[in-house]
């Protein structure tokens, strides 16, 4: 795994390091549903980390209700349309093939 993401800011142009072996700033996940579900509620995909080929870990920017998601998603709370969720599935899928 890359040892931090440079996020530029679209604002003022600053570079900021993301240290992807922080869990304090990093949100991460193997589970592809909830990753689609996390990318529908507008959260940041950092990066994909593809070391095993078996599976792969999905990285977020950890901000305030990002782990809220995740439950809601899990315990089948979490409302998205369906249309929106199959096609961040498909979008997903099409970044750990092609890459």
């Amino acid at each position: 795994m890359k040892n931090n993401i440079k996020k530029q800011a679209s604002v003022n142009k600053e570079v900021v390091y993301i240290p992807l072996d922080d869990s304090s700033v990093i949100f991460t996940t193997y589970d592809l549903g909830v990753s689609a579900a996390l990318l529908c509620a507008s959260f940041e995909l950092l990066s994909i980390d593809k070391e095993n080929p078996r599976k792969a870990l999905f990285i977020f920017h950890k901000v305030d209700g990002i782990e809220d998601v995740a439950d809601q998603y899990f315990a089948d709370k979490f409302e998205v349309k369906a249309r929106q969720f199959f096609d961040t599935i498909k979008a997903l899928k099409n970044k750990l093939y092609s890459e």
